[in-house]
């Protein structure tokens, strides 16, 4: 399951892209990456994942800046501006706070290290999907700091965030929080899921469940998983672009379904996580599987040909998160908190 991930990491990190399936050192790395990487890592419980904890650990700490935000891109030995974003921030922020409640006594010391430097900046977040990252670290806070009023406070201002541009933006039969749908869709929805949690606050998980069944009802019309395409993406008034379906995106809606299904012990969840997961074995578009059971990496795409034959870090990682987490709650183990990718 992990050889990929293996081939893909190195002393310094986890390689952004393959050519096929040989790491493209020339890619450089991503605290984008990284950062799942160091969720994968530590859902792995064994000795691989103790030591590749370490190298993703150390390439978050490394990649942060004084003011507590991070630079996104490394290559050689130098960390470039060209990638750095508020996504990036939220990303390395949920490994952070995940490291800090669900890692060994060293990794646990590591996140709360990055916690520390990086809290004040998630006041400041205005990108929606930063939003929703830091709204799920901090449902792994809200245990290591009992009753702190900044957490809840945070939470419920970027939680109002979205609520927000929900209000703005749905009418009718568009029951979203933005004028289109582009990347990690899911995401949204899970956060207010997990606000809720937090929180008991009835607002966000009626928004929640609102708008996850808009984007499962659209994206399950055809009994299958059919993510939008990346090729324009999807704007209101249209209709969605069948490629390029990214494996992230398969990942974003089981994770989500599967904090829905913690919210609300809704069962219907559960069956759309399962389905999200079926899509990479086969059942898709193309009616072919995007996992390679050969290498043990995830293909970076759909494409209207087949599969891109490429097996970069952010397909492999979300892949192999969602993968895990599934997997526990068909064991009955289901967290109260699931992280995103």
């Amino acid at each position: 399951m992990y050889k990929h991930l293996l081939r893909m990491t190195d002393q310094n990190g986890i390689i952004q892209f393959s050519k096929k399936a040989e790491p493209d050192i020339n890619s450089g790395y991503t605290v984008d990456d990284n950062a799942r990487a160091l969720i994968v890592s530590i859902n792995m419980k064994n000795e691989d994942g103790k030591r590749l904890s370490s190298i993703y650990g150390n390439f978050l700490k490394e990649a942060q800046k004084r003011d507590g935000t991070f630079s996104n891109l490394k290559i050689g030995k130098n960390f470039l501006p060209d990638l750095d974003s508020e996504d990036c921030f939220g990303r390395a922020f949920l490994a952070s706070c995940f490291a800090a409640s669900e890692g060994d006594e060293e990794l646990k010391d590591l996140g709360m290290r990055l916690i520390r430097k990086s809290l004040p900046n998630t006041l400041n977040i205005r990108s929606l999907r930063a939003a929703a990252y830091c709204i799920i670290g901090f449902g792994y806070l809200k245990d290591i700091f009992p009753g702190n009023r900044f957490i809840f406070d945070a939470a419920k201002k970027l939680a109002y965030h979205l609520i927000e541009h929900y209000s703005l933006n749905s009418s009718g039969s568009w029951q979203w929080f933005e004028e289109k749908l582009t990347y990690c869709n899911a995401l949204l929805p899970h956060s207010l899921f997990t606000y809720y949690e937090l929180s008991s606050d009835r607002k966000a998980l009626k928004v929640a469940e609102k708008t996850l069944k808009f984007l499962s009802d659209a994206l399950f019309e055809k009994g299958y998983l059919n993510i939008i395409g990346n090729r324009g993406w999807w704007n209101k008034e249209s209709k969605p672009p069948l490629y390029d379906q990214q494996p992230v995106d398969a990942a974003s809606m089981i994770l989500a379904c599967l904090q829905a299904f913690v919210a609300t012990g809704k069962k219907e969840y559960m069956i759309f996580a399962k389905g999200a997961y079926n899509w990479y074995w086969g059942e898709n578009i193309n009616k072919i599987p995007v996992v390679n059971e050969e290498t043990q990496g995830c293909h970076d795409a759909l494409v209207p040909d087949g599969v891109n034959l490429n097996q970069g870090a952010e397909a492999l990682v979300s892949y192999l998160i969602a993968c895990q987490l599934l997997k526990e709650f068909e064991r009955g183990n289901a967290l109260e908190c699931v992280p995103a990718v």
